[in-house]
């Protein structure tokens, strides 16, 4: 089994948690993550136009380029985060330019010898996979794919194809942080989008508390909390770690919960 497919098969819901690469003690922080139960963890490659996030992830991406984070250091941090921590799942998470910019037979060899189990690029779409996709599933990269409230079933075919790891629902049809879909539709989209592939499905966009958390946790295979990780990094800086592992741990005591209820 994969690093992702174990955390997949657990008893619970996996917890997918996300920060930006290069906000705050990137180390620290994602140690944290780790200490307080996250199953798998999204590292945010900063871009200038992510043009998927909302205000509290904008503000990070735009705080780590201030400090001058590259991606050889995102790939620094990603390396050193698999030697400190061999079995936790690390899907790095960013838009087109940076991965393809020195080719993608390039960005799939660093992922693969920084450790890296998985790839989501927001912007560059299924039929536009050649430039990347192939490169990364050659490399043993999981290349993880999208779909929205607004993939019906003429679409999803052609996002499925090639996708590997895990599917990651975008809950709401808008940016992240800022709203937080029904529970009613999200029950409804799972079991969709679970009638089309034997993928575990993740959830997020809007995920903010233990209860939505154990909510999702109870119909998804995955629940995904990012904005609200990030913003905790913005308020407490480089000393955010022990805010973070309160925080998950809060999650995930939420998530493996609701299974046993």
């Amino acid at each position: 089994m994969t690093r992702l497919s174990s955390a997949f098969s657990k008893p619970h819901a996996a917890l997918v948690t996300f920060i930006t690469a290069g906000d705050g003690d990137t180390a620290a922080n994602l140690d944290a993550l780790v200490a307080g139960g996250a199953d798998v963890i999204e590292l945010g490659m900063p871009f200038t136009d992510p043009m998927a996030d909302g205000p509290a992830i904008q503000e990070a991406n735009i705080r780590s380029l201030g400090a001058g984070t590259t991606t050889a250091d995102i790939f620094a941090i990603a390396a050193a985060f698999r030697t400190r921590h061999p079995d936790t799942p690390l899907v790095l998470m960013g838009y087109a330019n940076p991965m393809t910019i020195r080719g993608g037979e390039w960005f799939a060899s660093e992922c693969n010898k920084a450790g890296v189990d998985g790839v989501i690029c927001v912007d560059i779409p299924p039929e536009e996979d050649a430039e990347l996709g192939p490169l990364l599933r050659s490399a043993g990269i999981d290349l993880i794919r999208l779909a929205t409230p607004t993939t019906d079933k003429a679409r999803l075919p052609a996002v499925l194809d090639g996708a590997s790891g895990f599917l990651y629902y975008v809950s709401v049809a808008g940016i992240t942080g800022l709203q937080q879909a029904a529970q009613t539709s999200i029950d409804e989209a799972v079991a969709r989008l679970k009638a089309y592939t034997d993928l575990p499905v993740a959830v997020g966009f809007g995920v903010r508390t233990p209860e939505q958390a154990a909510n999702i946790a109870r119909v998804a295979d995955g629940v995904v909390v990012g904005s609200a990780l990030v913003e905790l990094v913005a308020q407490h800086g480089s000393n955010a770690a022990g805010a973070l592992q309160d925080y998950v741990a809060s999650l995930k005591h939420a998530i493996v919960a609701a299974r046993k209820a």
